[in-house]
């Protein structure tokens, strides 16, 4: 090969690394302009609450003198601009301060909390998958008939009906009157004392040690709330399945397929299906990320102890570098998720990398 067809190769080369280095950097922005505009929302918010930290903190029944030192200590004194710096540099290092309500750095409450959270928002991300997705290739499939019309309005129930009277219905059905499921919580009293977690991750913890019997009560702790989040997560996979299928089925190569006298079963669930699967895979991983968000409700009415409740719980006591190290810790899983799911499905589909 001579010099002269090298040339268009190298600058080829030299183009394709320039642009996957344009990529990397413009994820990383995305990365931090997202989070710093996550801290500075949670900053103001923080500024904009009418509750001082130091009177949370000392009472307010406190002399003025103890209260102006310990808003010197928490630098409340500062310029606002000041304080914004200090509030991101302990925001990075993890430090969100010390909790009002259970005197504990707000850091180590969330670690004990956030699995709890991780365990009932995985399974109900797991059930919304599970059955979503045959739901919505099925109404695709079936599209105009009974069949579709029925999962369209399980859709439009699940998007509809406020979560907490689905979950007050739910306990006074299957607790109350079946006693199908426990009562509110995670674990029974009588177990609580005597198992030991070792991940924080109940049922894997269980499975893990053999006990069998703590396994089945946290099985039955946790399958209501789960199951009311798998409903919700089901509604929105389903649908979006639906869509997907639909676009799918319309293509020319499932037109080819036919002619070639493939089964209609295949077509759907190794050609249609298959195709279909990789921005469904964004959105079960949205989906997930919706759940850790937006399971403060149902950890309320069924009192899980996650990082929902916690937030609620130090939402009334005033506690606000509780809420505030929660709030941030929920938006940046939000924000990793989202930015995940999208380097994902722009790494399985080959169509979306020159965009």
């Amino acid at each position: 090969m001579s010099i002269v067809d090298s040339k268009p190769k190298a600058r080829r080369g030299k183009s394709r690394a320039n642009a996957r280095l344009k990529a990397v950097l413009g994820f990383a922005l995305t990365v931090i302009t997202t989070f710093l505009g996550l801290l500075a929302v949670t900053f103001f918010i923080g500024r904009v609450v009418p509750i001082d930290p130091a009177l949370a903190i000392v009472g307010d029944r406190a002399p003025a003198h103890v209260v102006e030192r310990v808003r010197e200590q928490l630098g409340l004194n500062l310029p606002l601009w000041h304080q914004f710096i200090i509030y991101i540099r302990q925001a990075l290092s993890g430090d969100f301060g010390i909790s009002v309500l259970t005197t504990n750095p707000v850091m180590q409450d969330i670690k004990r909390v956030f699995p709890a959270t991780m365990e009932l928002a995985t399974i109900g991300t797991l059930i919304g998958a599970v059955f979503g997705i045959p739901l919505g290739v099925l109404a695709a499939v079936k599209r105009g008939s009974f069949i579709d019309q029925i999962v369209r309005i399980i859709g439009l129930v699940g998007y509809s009906v406020p979560i907490f009277w689905l979950g007050l219905l739910a306990l006074l059905v299957f607790y109350a009157q079946l006693n199908w499921v426990a009562y509110p919580g995670r674990i029974d009293i009588v177990y609580e004392f005597t198992f030991t977690p070792i991940t924080g991750f109940y049922l894997f913890d269980a499975a893990w040690q053999g006990q069998w019997d703590v396994l089945w009560d946290l099985f039955r702790h946790i399958i209501l709330p789960s199951g009311l989040l798998g409903y919700f997560s089901l509604a929105y996979i389903s649908r979006m399945t639906r869509s997907f299928m639909l676009n799918e089925l319309a293509q020319e190569y499932v037109v080819a397929a036919r002619a070639k006298g493939l089964s209609e079963a295949r077509i759907i669930w190794f050609h249609a299906l298959r195709n279909a699967a990789v921005p469904l895979m964004t959105v079960i991983a949205l989906s997930y990320a919706g759940l850790l968000e937006g399971s403060v409700l149902t950890e309320t009415i069924f009192a899980w102890p996650g990082l929902g409740l916690y937030i609620t719980n130090s939402l009334q006591n005033a506690d606000m570098n509780a809420v505030l190290g929660g709030t941030i810790v929920v938006g940046a899983v939000f924000v990793g998720i989202n930015l995940l799911s999208d380097l994902l499905y722009r790494t399985l589909d080959p169509r979306t990398r020159s965009r």
